[in-house]
């Protein structure tokens, strides 16, 4: 069995500058403090937060939409998109994750609240 997950989250930033801070490897690693590889090149292999996660690149839509598969070992990949929203001075970030492998559930829910989430809204609020 797999499982999805929905959550959104307000940050206080442009979508521009949220997709940027989300799709520059640089800009990656300032707000997770860990090393990143990433390309907005579709079908391109991504390695984030030192290689916790791993995946491919779907989609690109700037300032939008990021669609990505990621990996939890060697056959079992789960989708992930991200979606950006304007709101007044602020971007609505919108998450769904599909795919997750029952034991890692708990851990992807965290993850996305405590760590990728909150880190991303807490560089924006420095």
């Amino acid at each position: 069995m797999s499982k999805e997950f929905k959550t959104s989250r307000r940050i206080q930033a442009t979508p521009e500058e949220v997709y940027r801070a989300l799709t520059n490897p640089f800009t990656i690693e300032l707000w997770s403090g860990e090393p990143a590889v990433m390309s907005e090149e579709p079908g391109s292999e991504f390695s984030l937060l030192d290689g916790h996660i791993l995946g491919r690149n779907l989609s690109f839509e700037p300032n939008a939409e990021i669609r990505q598969v990621w990996y939890f070992g060697e056959d079992v990949e789960s989708e992930v998109t991200i979606r950006l929203f304007p709101d007044k001075d602020r971007t609505q970030v919108w998450v769904h994750q599909t795919g997750i492998p029952d034991e890692a559930y708990e851990d992807m829910v965290t993850g996305w609240k405590d760590t990728y989430l909150q880190s991303l809204c807490d560089f924006f609020e420095l």
